[in-house]
């Protein structure tokens, strides 16, 4: 990032940071993908809360901006463990933050296996979670009754350009690993499983660039937009993945189970959107096949008479080339600054709640004098 790019960049969080100052400044813990444009958000973060702890997406972590982040932030190890159990996770936040008021910003729902703990055993309060993703907030929403607010922004319509630049970057990854081993989308036929916002716009790119693209999702409702938008929907799941040569994971839920690898056709290439702990059950693959690496963040799964590629290990594929979508990233960051602010109010019950339209009228303005130029 050019100088005067980070010089206009810190100016628009500093903006937003006046504009959604909390009165009363709680502590908080950060999960974030750790990108190069990340300090900035970070620094917001920082100025809008008591910032305890950093804990960087381990699967996005670029080292230049984890050594300028621990300059001012200690950044800890996150796994899904940390979190899942109650003792553990009680310990850590206690470790960071003892009796404090406590928001805990997260990217993909980890803190939601402890909330009820962290809440009842937890010195200080927590006065709420702020959620980035759809992945995330279905975590959330599925329990029957939370502890505190939950604040989601995974369905903002301030996330939109985000979501669909992402999906963006994940074909133009599996393109471009395809394209190191000499192979190449036209005439490989696609499925892309799960038509939600990320699914959704992978599905259009791939029609774009000339691709036959079949969805299969188990939602009717996203049949009939996956129908109406001209894309073949699958009923049979199984035949769908033996017709296919391309294979993008969409689901933020486990898309392809141990049982499912053997319907894949020779030579198909899966990719996901997400880690892959949450969208392949990689663990259940029958031990028959072999793992073989065929070049730079591609592997060769084999047993007698059949094979696919696996990009990524299995993991978001955009990452590899950095998962830029540009300054509209921005947008939801300012989001997440705005749910801080939110969770600080004590009138908001236990919950999932998004912020009003006005605060977000304020971002996309603020956002506009900055960035539409």
């Amino acid at each position: 990032m050019e100088q005067f790019e980070r010089a206009r960049l810190d100016a628009y969080f500093a903006r937003i940071a006046d504009a959604f100052a909390p009165t009363a400044r709680p502590s908080a813990f950060l999960i974030t993908h750790l990108l190069p444009e990340r300090p900035a958000f970070v620094g917001a973060v920082r100025a809008c809360s008591a910032l305890r702890a950093v804990l960087p997406k381990p699967k996005s972590i670029d080292p230049a901006t984890l050594r300028e982040v621990e300059k001012t932030t200690p950044c800890d190890p996150l796994t899904r463990e940390l979190f899942e159990d109650a003792d553990t996770a009680v310990e850590y936040i206690e470790s960071r933050a003892h009796g404090e008021d406590v928001a805990l910003l997260d990217v993909g729902g980890y803190f939601a296996p402890s909330l009820d703990a962290l809440c009842d055993r937890f010195s200080g309060r927590i006065v709420g979670v702020v959620e980035d993703t759809e992945n995330g907030h279905r975590r959330y929403a599925e329990r029957d009754k939370l502890p505190c607010p939950v604040l989601s922004v995974a369905r903002s319509p301030l996330k939109d350009p985000e979501d669909f630049l992402v999906g963006q970057s994940v074909v133009f990854s599996a393109e471009a690993l395809m394209r190191g081993r000499g192979d190449i989308l036209h005439g490989r036929p696609a499925l892309v499983i799960g038509f939600g916002k990320l699914g959704s716009s992978i599905a259009r790119l791939l029609h774009a660039k000339g691709v036959q693209v079949t969805v299969y999702d188990v939602d009717p409702v996203r049949q009939a937009q996956a129908l109406s938008q001209g894309f073949a929907v699958a009923r049979d799941r199984d035949a769908a993945l033996h017709g296919a040569g391309l294979v993008l994971c969409a689901t933020g839920a486990v898309s392809l189970r141990g049982e499912d690898f053997s319907s894949l056709r020779n030579g198909a290439y899966v990719a996901t959107v997400t880690s892959s702990e949450d969208e392949l059950d990689l663990a259940a693959l029958p031990r028959v096949y072999q793992r073989a690496s065929q070049g730079e963040h591609v592997t060769r799964y084999s047993t007698t008479g059949h094979y696919f590629y696996l990009l990524n290990q299995g993991n978001a594929v955009n990452f590899l080339h950095g998962a830029s979508v540009g300054p509209f990233i921005f947008l939801v960051q300012a989001e997440i600054l705005a749910g801080i602010r939110a969770l600080t109010r004590r009138d908001i019950s236990p919950g999932m709640h998004e912020i009003g339209a006005d605060e977000r009228a304020t971002i996309a303005a603020t956002w506009l004098n900055y960035f539409n130029r």
